[in-house]
């Protein structure tokens, strides 16, 4: 899994040198910022079903075209599948979080997603709608400190602009 200690290794080790000051500073900085993500990740967790609830009822408000016949959201199976989805977009974010980079994202929700909706013919826009929504409903201090919510919006930032 792709984290910042593992692609400042690889990074170094691919070009067959010892880390740059720099690579380690990055290390550094992303260690100092873990106990924001581990914050923000306990918190998601413990609102996982909340959260990916609001945000799937979101994005169909903002497009209740998909619950008409022969629209991706249109039967009890495609809306628990969309809802699923969120969900697992949600998850990824938290793992992201535990690990300090955007391996769990990359390689898990992003990498075939877009080939997935594409091949599905599901539009992308509902669930950039479900992460906006997420990201915009974050409140410091009620939800998490001013930190751990900076760390988890820019995750759904990255997946948001992946989507996009």
């Amino acid at each position: 899994m792709k984290s910042v200690v593992t692609t400042v290794i690889a990074s170094a080790d691919a070009a067959g040198r010892f880390p740059s000051t720099s690579d380690l500073e990055s290390v550094q900085g992303s260690i100092q910022r873990s106990a924001a993500r581990l914050e923000a990740a306990e918190k998601l967790g413990t609102n996982i079903d909340t959260v990916a609830k609001e945000a799937y009822d979101a994005c169909i408000k903002k497009y209740p075209y998909l619950n008409n016949a022969g629209e991706p959201n249109s039967t009890d199976t495609f809306k628990a599948k969309c809802a699923r989805d969120i969900k697992h977009y949600m998850r990824l974010i938290q793992y992201c979080l535990v690990v300090g980079g955007t391996g769990p994202l990359d390689e898990w929700g992003i990498a075939g997603g877009r080939e997935v909706y594409r091949a599905l013919s599901l539009p992308t826009a509902p669930y950039v709608e479900a992460l906006s929504f997420a990201r915009n409903r974050g409140c410091a201090p009620r939800d998490m400190s001013a930190q751990a919510l900076t760390e988890y919006n820019a995750l759904l930032d990255y997946a948001i602009n992946s989507l996009s």
